[in-house]
């Protein structure tokens, strides 16, 4: 089947299993500086990029929020996520569906908030080689979700119009970026948020995972 849609993928969560793996980083990360939060408002804003991420879980706390411990929350979060690097891999059929992609001619990127030195953990997990793929990381743009910057950004690589893209991610974050930049959202359910919360961010449709996706591709892919 050949498919004129093209696809830009959220990455922890939509293509691989580390949502988690991220959580208990953070949760790490903030232990190491007397930080109290639970695992559960950590999970809750995984999918920003890692700034806005530290930035909003200080202010809940009323703790310092100045550059410098930001930074080092970044970092420490950073070291201990490649600490459970054996513990990523790609959810179910996630590589089918990008082989699938490429089988039918079809373009399609990944856009993630992390930056490339807890992405890469990631990709070499997924087979994904970001010399040879588009890859766009919060690395390479100004603001990350829930700013439309890196779709938009993967879109510009793609040489496609952003307008005629599917945006594939876990998070209501993906699909309030999706929304922003006109792309259409479809929600998945592994990174652990329910269908109605990411309906009500603004994802057209929900699969639970890149194989249940790959099933329905047809639903939301549009065809010559």
């Amino acid at each position: 089947m050949r498919i004129t849609t093209s696809f830009l993928f959220d990455l922890d969560g939509t293509l691989v299993d580390s949502v988690y793996q991220h959580v208990l980083a953070w949760k790490e990360a903030l232990d190491s500086e007397g930080i109290e939060l639970s695992v559960w408002r950590i999970h809750r804003k995984i999918g920003m990029s890692g700034g806005l991420f530290s930035h909003q879980l200080l202010r809940e706390t009323g703790g310092d929020i100045s550059g410098e411990r930001v930074e080092r929350l970044r970092r420490k979060h950073a070291d201990a996520y490649r600490q459970l690097h054996a513990q990523v891999c790609p959810l179910p059929g996630a590589r089918a569906l990008l082989e699938a992609l490429d089988a039918s001619g079809t373009k399609w990127a990944i856009a993630t908030s992390g930056r490339m030195e807890t992405a890469a953990v990631n990709l070499q997990a997924l087979g994904v080689d970001p010399a040879k793929s588009v890859v766009v990381t919060r690395d390479d743009v100004k603001y990350a979700k829930p700013d439309p910057d890196l779709f938009v950004a993967a879109a510009h690589r793609l040489a496609v119009p952003i307008e005629q893209t599917v945006v594939v991610g876990d998070s209501i974050w993906d699909m309030l970026a999706a929304r922003r930049c006109r792309a259409l959202g479809v929600g998945l359910l592994s990174g652990g948020y329910g269908q109605e919360e990411l309906e009500r961010a603004g994802a057209l449709r929900v699969y639970e995972d890149p194989a249940d996706l790959l099933l329905h591709i047809d639903e939301i892919a549009a065809r010559p």
